[in-house]
């Protein structure tokens, strides 16, 4: 995956608009990709239903109640991966403001709806569900850092350029998470766009007035939720022991879930902690279940298809036709494999609790959703991509 970063770099200022003509066919999407993604997510669903089923019993009176929702949104979200592997992905560039305008506005709406869980994440659709403007927010980001790196690249190197209009572009959108309020998306979205503005073109030294913006938000966010709540995190991180029937509750069960699993798992659907004991194990905890059944050794291959993943969605970016194209590749692949390692990172307590969720696998339509429609973006730029992609 390092040696595809570094490719990408070397190559950014040489990949130019006019090679879509000159050096690109119309072919095939990259059949690897689209195995990994399928994968990825027909397990993620064979372990919604197992992380689930009790929890869905006990609570819904249905068994089937998380996986049979998930399963619609899969089923939804392949299709349009498929359907958008055939549109030209240049159309966004005419979409762009369309794309971040809705995502604002789609921000501000949110933090007028009622509280969930204590916070406003989710616009209740009556009938459907809940819809979470964060996962389309991560996507206007991306869109929009890759209009303006391809429209600027022989200036990404300048403040005015290459550091002022994206840092405030993550302002406000931060800004808006915060609100909620949604730590996790406020980190990844930060994330995300330090990656696309490192990959990009703008200088090292730059990154340093990014990490000082980073670091006043962090400081906003402590005031904003306040010293008790952030100290309360730290402990859970940093002694998850500590309180194990209040605030560190999550992250001991958490532990301890993985920990039952051992090296070959106590197999698929007999975990022991799903039953109640560790929260909401369908959703930002449910690669703690995959280890207690699929133990070590199953956790292991599903990590190492992610990175397969991550690096076949690299490898396409380095084969971009043009700027706009391996930006986007860049950023959509870019957030799931960040995703993935804040997830794994969580769950494992290597750092705070945020609240993130494991992509293709934890359950949530809006980002199962809009995760299989990035993916077919990245497709449709495989499909165009420099004909030696295949070499």
């Amino acid at each position: 995956m390092a040696t595809a970063v570094v490719d990408i770099n070397k190559n950014r200022d040489a990949v130019k608009d006019n090679e879509v003509k000159n050096k690109t066919a119309k072919g095939r999407m990259d059949s690897t990709l689209l195995v990994l993604t399928l994968g990825l997510v027909t397990i993620g669903l064979v372990m919604v239903f197992s992380a689930s089923f009790y929890f869905a019993k006990h609570n819904y009176g249905d068994s089937f109640h998380f996986i049979y929702r998930q399963s619609i949104f899969a089923v939804l979200g392949v299709a349009a991966m498929l359907i958008i592997s055939h549109i030209h992905y240049n159309i966004l560039k005419k979409l762009v403001y369309w794309i971040v305008g809705i995502s604002i506005a789609l921000m501000i709406v949110v933090l007028f709806m009622p509280t969930i869980k204590g916070v406003r994440r989710w616009i209740v659709v009556g009938g459907v569900g809940n819809f979470q403007p964060s996962e389309v927010a991560k996507f206007a980001i991306i869109v929009l850092f890759a209009f303006l790196i391809a429209a600027n690249y022989k200036k990404m190197g300048t403040f005015s350029y290459g550091v002022l209009p994206f840092i405030t572009i993550l302002g406000v959108f931060a800004g808006l998470m915060i609100l909620q309020p949604h730590i996790s998306g406020t980190v990844l979205i930060m994330a995300i766009g330090l990656l696309m503005m490192y990959i990009g073109g703008t200088k090292y030294r730059y990154f340093v007035f990014a990490l000082v913006v980073v670091a006043a938000l962090v400081v906003g966010l402590v005031l904003f939720k306040g010293i008790d709540y952030v100290q309360a995190r730290l402990t859970s991180w940093t002694d998850p022991f500590s309180d194990i029937t209040n605030t560190t509750h999550q992250s001991y069960q958490s532990l301890l879930t993985i920990g039952s699993g051992g090296f070959f798992g106590v197999g698929l659907g007999n975990s022991q902690q799903k039953w109640l004991y560790l929260p909401e194990p369908q959703n930002d905890f449910i690669f703690s279940v995959v280890c207690e059944e699929l133990g070590f050794l199953g956790a292991a291959i599903i990590v190492i298809l992610f990175m397969f993943f991550v690096f076949r969605g690299f490898v396409i970016a380095s084969k971009a036709p043009d700027k706009f194209g391996m930006m986007l590749t860049v950023g959509i692949i870019g957030q799931i494999g960040i995703q993935t390692l804040l997830n794994i990172a969580v769950v494992t307590n290597s750092i705070p609790n945020t609240g993130i969720s494991l992509p293709f696998f934890s359950y949530g339509g809006t980002a199962l959703l809009m995760q299989l429609a990035q993916i077919g973006i990245v497709l449709n730029i495989s499909r165009h991509a420099r004909m030696n992609m295949n070499n």
